[in-house]
């Protein structure tokens, strides 16, 4: 059984936790695609996998020959957000391409099913201002009259998504140090700005192509 000190042993090295943070991109990615991403040989990614694994952390599958990697839930994603709040924006980025790279990642990224950064920030404000969210206390919540603006606005009815998740939660943006939008709503979101194509995945990593200004233009 996985107690606090496995997972805590898991996350103490810089590598695996460079690992965890390529797939709070959320789609599943290949052990050969992290070994590029973090920078190390496929066989020392394929140890560190299976101490992740151990750990509860993440779930490997077999894909054809490939044997891909993703976090173990949504719940997964959440405690390594809340640690990165803790952990801060301490590092200095060294070179043109890691300069680009956190630029992106401020400006918008997925949080495993969820959109963040810049990008998140402002569309919970843009919801909370057209009072399709509330917040009260620290936490979100969807008013019984809102489901019409989301249909028009994205196309899908908060009250049509079941699920055993929370509909929506107000989780912490690292970047930002304010809530972005969480649980089945905020999939529900990311989901609809990337099919209508105003999100973008990138092939490098969880950042986000912003293709057109998602805020209604009476708010520009």
């Amino acid at each position: 059984m996985t107690d606090l000190a496995d997972v805590a042993g898991a996350l103490a090295d810089r590598t695996r936790a460079r690992m965890l943070e390529e797939l709070l991109g959320g789609p599943p990615l290949p052990a050969g695609a992290l070994a590029v991403r973090v920078g190390v040989a496929p066989s020392t990614v394929s140890a560190h996998l299976r101490t992740l694994e151990r750990a509860g952390l993440i779930t490997i599958t077999s894909n054809g020959r490939r044997r891909e990697a993703q976090l173990a839930g949504p719940h997964v994603a959440e405690a390594l957000e809340a640690l990165a709040n803790i952990a801060g924006d301490q590092t200095r980025p060294v070179g043109l391409k890691a300069v680009n790279r956190r630029h992106a990642l401020r400006e918008a990224r997925s949080c495993y099913d969820h959109l963040a950064g810049r990008a998140g920030v402002a569309l919970a404000d843009q919801l909370l201002d057209h009072g399709a969210l509330h917040l009260d206390d620290g936490a979100f919540a969807v008013p019984a009259d809102a489901a019409g603006y989301y249909r028009e606005r994205f196309g899908f009815d908060p009250t049509d998504l079941h699920t055993r998740r929370p509909l929506v939660r107000a989780c912490s943006d690292w970047t930002e140090r304010r809530p972005h939008v969480a649980g089945a709503l905020g999939k529900a979101l990311l989901d609809a700005l990337i099919a209508d194509g105003t999100l973008r995945r990138r092939p490098d990593g969880r950042a986000l192509n912003i293709t057109r200004d998602f805020l209604p233009r009476e708010r520009r």
